[in-house]
C-alpha cells in the first residue's frame, strides 16, 4: 500500500533526521534535480531537432523574429 505524503509532512521528517542525513538528502536531491533538468533539456532539443528536420520550423534573424512579435 502506498503513502503520500504532504509538502509540509515531508519537511517535518526531514528535520528529524540529523544534521549530516539533511546535508545528505540536499545534495541527493540537488543531484536528482539537475539530473531532471538535464534530461528534460534533452528531450527538448531532441524534439525541436525533429521539428527542424520535419520543416516544422526554420532559423530566423533576431530582425524577423521581432517583426513577427510586433505583428
Amino acid at each position: 500500500m502506498s503513502q503520500t505524503m504532504t509538502f509540509g509532512g515531508l519537511l517535518e521528517e526531514v528535520e528529524k533526521l540529523p544534521l549530516e542525513e539533511q546535508d545528505m538528502f540536499k545534495e541527493i536531491l540537488s543531484k536528482r534535480l539537475m539530473e531532471r533538468r538535464r534530461n528534460q533539456l534533452f528531450d527538448e532539443i531532441q524534439k525541436a531537432r525533429a521539428e527542424y528536420s520535419a520543416g516544422e520550423c526554420y532559423p530566423v534573424s533576431v530582425n524577423d523574429l521581432m517583426d513577427e512579435i510586433v505583428k
